[in-house]
């Protein structure tokens, strides 16, 4: 789908997520659809066009763009404007409006807020006193997250948010929403009858989730000592995976019936007490060959800081269909091996008539594996019979891989740019989804909790095993080190 022309103004142009991320995906989308694009950055930063054009072009080539064709697009698409420190964005107004002026435009502007999350406040009033949110056509506010620090900073943040734009014209981004394994969550859950008729506490033991990255926190240690990892991760990214997982098959396949939804997934999610949570911190230790510094030795970090790095969650979602079925939420920084992935855990046939032992029986549940990163697809382990022996049983993966299947597949900030381009609000947070989550989180911040350390390259701190069930002894992803079982 074409997009209406429009202007991109990204405030905080000059930060890394732009040319990172931002500017690759617009000059995707572009080239793509043949659309009319044109994106004005706005920062502190004293430069010109041609500089940030230079910027632009740099950050093309790095993804293999052609040289010449990335210096033709940015002097056609990208403009700078300095703005003061206090945050005065009249001077940005005028220039967006010429740039409407000059090339006919209608007036259609998105907003998009590249800024540390204590710069929100300010800038959002700052885009209203300026009328950027004013113009002829749609506008539309893109917020990268954290959105708040805690509830109090949530609620707070909506309503100067809602003093300007109308919350459907409020994009909240969470890059995870954006992976295809994640957007094709629903279509796998509500188009499959054979998972949908079994997603339930009847045929589930238990839902793990697991954000493991195998980085380290390295120049983030300001921000991050005064965050950790509950604010950074639990709250946002896993949380919406959860909802997903965990949501009914909506009436329509539209953005308010999808997230009516998530949002009844957290209203019925059971209180979380202290006792569910286990904190570790990474020490010294070797990840991928490499060493690692642990947490407290980085920049910005607090002497003897008790962030937490990692964190471990048991949580309880009391409605019909996940009554008794525990979710277990995982995450931490410089663990063993970058991966996300959801496992959901089969109940064990009622009688056992292979894996005999001579004290009984052991069972085995088939597990699915949704992997949303690196390598994005999903792997059903179930039991076959070896040839020979009738009790020989071995376990194998069913593999689906989506490069495999597809090829290359978009970005994550590609796909959800678009979205924004369209006016397709489903994969992103709506307000009372922000409010709800740091509802469940909020009390945990206060938490007097042991943080437990661990060395940099494992799978954590093992206290993290006294959440699982009575009956496992280690986490569907990773703790066992291998995978080839898993088709991989």
């Amino acid at each position: 789908m074409k997009p209406d022309p429009h202007v991109f103004v990204v405030i905080g142009a000059t930060g890394d997520l732009t040319s990172r991320k931002l500017i690759p995906a617009l000059h995707t989308l572009v080239a793509h659809d043949d659309g009319e694009t044109y994106v004005v950055g706005a920062a502190t930063t004293v430069q010109d066009d041609a500089a940030f054009r230079a910027t632009g072009v740099e950050a093309l080539a790095r993804t293999g763009v052609d040289r010449a064709s990335a210096e033709s697009w940015a002097a056609d698409h990208l403009y700078y404007v300095p703005v003061p420190a206090e945050g005065g964005y009249d001077p940005l107004a005028r220039r967006v409006e010429q740039i409407e002026r000059d090339h006919g435009l209608a007036g259609n502007r998105v907003i998009y807020l590249a800024l540390p999350p204590a710069a929100f406040p300010a800038a959002i009033a700052a885009v209203g006193a300026a009328g950027l949110q004013g113009g002829p056509g749609w506008t539309r506010l893109v917020v990268e997250k954290p959105f708040g620090s805690d509830l109090g900073s949530a609620r707070l943040l909506n309503e100067v948010v809602h003093a300007h734009f109308a919350e459907d014209e409020v994009y909240r981004i969470d890059h995870y929403l954006g992976k295809e394994t994640v957007r094709n969550l629903l279509v796998f859950r509500f188009t499959n009858t054979l998972f949908e008729s079994s997603w339930n506490r009847d045929r589930i033991e238990r839902v793990e989730i697991t954000v493991a990255e195998s980085l380290g926190v390295g120049r983030r240690g300001r921000y991050y000592d005064s965050a950790g990892v509950i604010r950074d991760m639990i709250q946002s990214h896993i949380t919406q995976l959860l909802t997903l997982v965990a949501m009914e098959a909506p009436p329509a396949f539209d953005a308010t019936a999808i997230r009516d939804e998530k949002v009844k997934v957290l209203r019925s999610i059971r209180s979380i007490p202290a006792e569910a949570y286990v904190l570790g911190q990474y020490g010294d230790g070797v990840v991928e060959g490499s060493a690692v510094r642990g947490y407290r030795t980085l920049p910005g970090v607090a002497d003897g800081s008790s962030t937490p790095t990692y964190a471990a969650v048991r949580v309880w979602i009391d409605n019909w269909r996940w009554q008794g079925v525990p979710f277990l939420l995982r995450t931490g920084k410089g663990l063993a091996r970058r991966v996300t992935e959801i496992a959901v855990t089969f109940r064990r046939p009622p009688v056992c008539l292979y894996h005999r032992v001579p004290d009984g029986c052991v069972g085995h549940s088939d597990v699915l594996y949704l992997t949303i990163q690196p390598d994005e697809g999903f792997s059903l382990e179930i039991d076959v019979k070896e040839p020979g022996d009738i009790d020989a049983v071995r376990t194998i993966p069913l593999h689906f891989s989506y490069s495999e299947a597809f090829g290359d597949i978009p970005d994550a900030y590609e796909t959800l740019i678009a979205d924004v381009l369209e006016g397709d609000q489903t994969l992103f947070v709506r307000a009372d989804e922000v409010e709800e989550s740091w509802r469940l989180y909020t009390p945990a911040l206060g938490y007097e909790l042991p943080v437990h350390p661990y060395p940099a390259g494992t799978w954590g701190p093992d206290q993290s095993a006294a959440l699982l069930a009575a009956d496992s002894d280690r986490w569907a992803t990773g703790d066992d080190g291998e995978d080839a079982h898993r088709g991989r």
